[in-house]
């Protein structure tokens, strides 16, 4: 007989810290977070726009913020948390599977899917689990660690900015669903989900 399947609810001792990032606060938090560096708490605000609404990657676009100050502000304030590993498409490009690496090498996923009456990302919330469910890959391999809001929010972001550039078959689209189907419990990272939530409702 197998031995019993063990849950796991406390992540492994971490080696690096994530960067903080802007989407891992509050909105009152973020103002706190810009003083952190310096800057007035008002940056904080100009930034989340650009972010959160217009899907704004390149701060040389930030038009509110003085050149000179665009990409240290960007590097203080959303630091790179996620990078492009490698995608895959089926169903003739309507569904993508993005593999994304983390600050500290470890590996997630995310896949985006466009049907006629909507599209859907889903996303990871921990990197691994440890649900240790049988039927599920990913929780075989155990958890290796809960991802911070600002990574999952950044997941939902480079969605949101794949649909608005039309990177998916059909042009320039919006996206309507998030799932956390993606890699991990949610649940078993209850504050980060919650944040990230939030971030995308407020």
């Amino acid at each position: 007989m197998s031995d019993e399947l063990k849950l796991v609810f406390d992540e492994p001792p971490q080696r690096k810290k994530v960067p903080k990032h802007l989407a891992d606060f509050s909105p009152a938090e973020r103002k706190e977070f810009a003083t952190s560096f310096g800057l007035p708490g008002y940056r904080a605000s100009q930034v989340a726009t650009h972010y959160f609404s217009h899907l704004s990657k390149d701060p040389t676009t930030w038009s509110d913020i003085p050149a000179e100050m665009r990409q240290n502000i960007a590097d203080q304030l959303t630091p790179k948390l996620i990078e492009l590993v490698r995608s895959i498409t089926c169903d003739n490009g309507m569904t993508r599977k993005d593999l994304w690496k983390l600050h500290d090498g470890v590996l997630v996923e995310s896949v985006l899917m466009r049907y006629t009456d909507r599209v859907t990302v889903c996303i990871s919330s921990q990197a691994g689990c440890g649900m240790n469910c049988p039927f599920c890959a990913t929780g075989q391999a155990g958890l290796t660690r809960n991802l911070s809001a600002g990574e999952i929010t950044e997941q939902i972001v480079a969605a949101a900015r794949a649909c608005a550039d039309g990177e998916l078959p059909g042009g320039p689209t919006r996206l309507s669903n998030i799932v956390f189907m993606g890699m991990g419990e949610p649940l078993a990272n209850y504050n980060a989900v919650m944040r990230s939530v939030r971030n995308i409702t407020d």
